[in-house]
């Protein structure tokens, strides 16, 4: 048993697999989140976000006494920051909520701790956290080990993913490069690859905008084939018959907290240079407006031509297959538009959640068999066992009958 403590700032949908994987490694971890009901699921063994296997990691680690919640931290050796990094106004980051996180902790730090950034961040922000620890504590300057170290999982795979999948560790220095190194060489069996807090920042950065460009590029081509009659997922699948082509799918926009957020992270810093990265972003978040406006077309064409106004089925709200995260969602915005438009009459579907605040949910199955318009705007794998129908009208933006 390792005689080191882990505080945890922040028990979300990296955070709290993070602390839970840390904890059945035999090392304390004390969770803090700004939630006293997520702070009261966890000390109970319980969670509060759906994720494979999470369920069975959090009961272990609490059972063991190894992983504990409050909504303060206490004196540790070990900090790390996995916090929300939203946006203000004009798509610029805000890492407020970093700063918040950082200032908890201050008062806490000693000689020789570690203190880990994980929420992703805009370039430099791991020195400035630097500087504002060591204005207010002058008697550590240099005197601690201060890194970055971006996750990159998948949601509905963290727990494999976190341990097997490779990370990129940037220090302030090589010492610090090298203590966070040590610390994440306890629980992650992928390769771990050092470099500098700036190079580990924009590491992140660009393996999302990367994965951004390439689906704008499925998305435009989307749009290209819906105008020129194009079944679109067959165009895809034969030209990735070429040895060097690998096209991604297309689909009702891009969304989540990493891929639909982090290339405003190199758009507000470069603007001029990040042409590419910002139009990639533009045909994204159109994509969502595109399928809103192509579905309200499809229930007036269908009034039109049946006197009555069709009931369709919005089929998904989250922002991935097979989750219940909703955030950044081009699924649940296009469902709020449709709704607000009051342009038919609309059942929601998201299986992967009870209940939602703004609309009521329906089943997928009577949805499925009431509904005279079906979109797809999730392919969650439950839609793909319904049976296509002849006699409904199907939008299929998401590709479950691909």
């Amino acid at each position: 048993m390792s005689s080191q403590k882990v505080v945890m700032i922040g028990l979300g949908y990296i955070g709290l697999p993070t602390a839970a994987l840390i904890a059945n490694s035999d090392i304390q971890v004390h969770g803090v989140d700004i939630n006293p009901q997520v702070v009261e699921t966890i000390n109970a063994g319980k969670i509060h976000i759906v994720e494979p296997s999470l369920d069975k990691a959090v009961a272990s680690a609490v059972a063991k006494g190894f992983l504990k919640a409050s909504t303060f931290p206490v004196e540790a050796d070990t900090y790390l920051i996995v916090v929300p990094t939203p946006f203000k106004a004009k798509n610029e980051p805000d890492i407020s909520f970093v700063e918040s996180a950082t200032k908890a902790v201050i008062p806490f730090l000693k000689e020789n701790d570690l203190y880990i950034i994980e929420s992703t961040s805009p370039i430099g922000t791991t020195e400035k956290m630097m500087r504002m620890i060591y204005n207010s504590r002058p008697e550590l300057t240099d005197k601690l080990h201060i890194a970055y170290c971006p996750e990159r999982v998948l949601p509905g795979n963290v727990m494999h993913e976190l341990v097997y999948n490779d990370r990129v560790i940037g220090g302030v220095n090589e010492i610090s490069t090298l203590k966070a190194t040590n610390f994440y060489k306890q629980f992650v069996k992928g390769e771990l690859h050092p470099t500098n807090a700036k190079t580990a920042e924009m590491c992140k950065l660009t393996e999302n905008s990367s994965r951004d460009v390439q689906i704008a590029f499925a998305n435009e081509l989307s749009l290209i084939c819906d105008k020129a009659d194009i079944n679109v997922w067959e165009l895809i699948r034969l030209a990735n018959k070429h040895p060097r082509v690998n096209i991604l799918q297309p689909s009702s926009g891009v969304g989540g907290h990493c891929i639909a957020v982090d290339p405003y992270f190199i758009t507000s810093e470069f603007p001029k240079e990040a042409r590419l990265i910002g139009v990639a972003r533009e045909v994204n978040n159109f994509k969502s407006s595109w399928c809103a406006e192509k579905t309200k077309n499809v229930i007036l064409e269908f009034q039109l031509k049946n006197g009555r106004m069709p009931l369709s089925a919005l089929m998904g709200l989250s922002f991935k297959p097979d989750i219940d995260d909703l955030r950044e969602s081009p699924a649940k915005q296009i469902v709020e538009e449709l709704i607000k438009s009051e342009n038919g009459d609309f059942l929601v579907v998201e299986p992967n959640i009870e209940d939602y605040s703004k609309f009521k949910l329906s089943d997928y199955k009577d949805a499925f068999e009431k509904a005279d318009i079906i979109v797809f705007l999730v392919a969650h794998t439950l839609f793909k066992n319904l049976t296509f129908r002849n006699d409904k009208i199907i939008l299929d933006f998401a590709g479950v009958y691909k």
